[in-house]
């Protein structure tokens, strides 16, 4: 990996800065047009498999399998909430406050309990 050495003028900086981001902006619709044509191709097999009863198919390169997952959904919310306050089992839940819900309470002058914050700094960046 090299190591990229922005330039010294800070002028200079901003104009490398939006060329960079114009060339990752193009590369990205890049790949979105892949990705776009692997989530066809992906649900084409996913319909036509099942249909000739095989859990797979095998190419020239690759084998592809259908691969079932069980993900967790919660029905309901109150439910699951009285459940985790009774048996304390707050490992059911991420670990992440809603950043607009603490942000409007911060607004109106309101404290929420435990939660602190931190800034971080960032560029902007327009052309001219």
């Amino acid at each position: 990996m090299t190591l990229f050495k922005p330039p010294k003028a800070l002028g200079t900086c901003a104009d490398k800065l939006y060329e960079i981001r114009q060339q990752r902006l193009a590369a990205q619709k890049v790949v979105e047009k892949l990705t776009e044509q692997e989530t066809a191709l992906k649900e084409h097999i996913i319909q036509t498999l099942p249909k000739s009863e095989s859990s797979g198919i095998t190419g020239k390169v690759a084998r592809v399998t259908i691969v079932k997952k069980i993900i967790p959904q919660v029905a309901d919310w109150d439910k699951l909430y009285k459940h985790i306050s009774r048996t304390k089992s707050f490992e059911l839940l991420q670990r992440r406050v809603s950043d607009t819900a603490v942000k409007e309470r911060w607004e109106n002058g309101k404290q929420v309990p435990g939660v602190d914050h931190f800034t971080i700094v960032t560029v902007g960046i327009n052309k001219i």
